[in-house]
């Protein structure tokens, strides 16, 4: 079971699939790092080495903010539009959708399960 970035990524996927599992990396970052490290697309994380897991973490760490800090500056970046009281902190704050979406239909993730009103007949 190789550790990055303090993930356990699985090992029987191929090596691109599997550093998606780290926050912060998607397809398009797996990739570079491979191409970088000239790690083959076909390679399953049980193939590599010790010397090229150690090469994955160095760049990751080198180039790449994931996991706690990237959660980390999201949440700070999302509480400074609230204490902002700009329009898309307010719409934060009150648990609403942030870009534009209409709420008068739809928008049950972000709101929640529907609520009844008392009296409304049918």
């Amino acid at each position: 079971m190789a550790r990055i970035a303090g993930v356990n990524i699985p090992t029987n996927k191929r090596v691109v699939i599997a550093l998606q599992y780290i926050y912060g990396i998607g397809p398009k970052n797996a990739e570079d790092i491979c191409k970088k490290l000239n790690i083959a697309d076909e390679r399953r994380v049980n193939q590599l080495s010790d010397a090229e897991v150690l090469q994955i973490r160095e760049t990751i760490d080198r180039d790449y903010m994931v996991e706690g800090d990237l959660r980390r500056e999201v949440a700070m970046n999302i509480k400074r539009l609230m204490d902002l009281g700009c329009y898309r902190g307010l719409r934060h704050r009150r648990q609403l959708p942030v870009r534009g979406q209409r709420t008068h239909t739809n928008a049950r993730t972000r709101k929640g399960k529907a609520k009844p009103i008392a009296g409304k007949k049918k």
